[in-house]
């Protein structure tokens, strides 16, 4: 395996490389299984890179939360734990209102 994951013209270079390191952790009998599997269609193994494709991905679940550029751009201010995040206050208001009621 370690030959062919060092080739320059692999066509899955990254994915070779995980598997081998998977291969290392988990034994061939337990990568080949699951690779063989995603090969019959099971969604038991699934890589994808540079367009090319080997196994079966997972159904689509239509039932997820997707990430929007709010949560991803979101960086918290200094001194700020979060706690403002689901409260309709910015950062400085929240941590105006924290610093209020430490003091009382």
């Amino acid at each position: 395996m370690d030959a062919h994951v060092r080739r320059s013209s692999h066509p899955m270079p990254e994915m070779a490389v995980f598997i081998a390191e998977l291969r290392s952790a988990f034994g061939d009998k337990a990568i080949d299984d699951a690779v063989s599997r995603g090969q019959s269609g099971e969604p038991a193994f699934y890589a994808c890179e540079n367009g090319n494709a080997v196994g079966t991905a997972s159904p689509v679940n239509d039932n997820v939360w997707r990430v929007d550029a709010d949560i991803r751009n979101r960086h918290y201010c200094p001194g700020c734990d979060g706690g403002c995040v689901g409260q309709g206050v910015g950062c400085k208001e929240w941590l105006h209102r924290k610093a209020g009621k430490e003091k009382a």
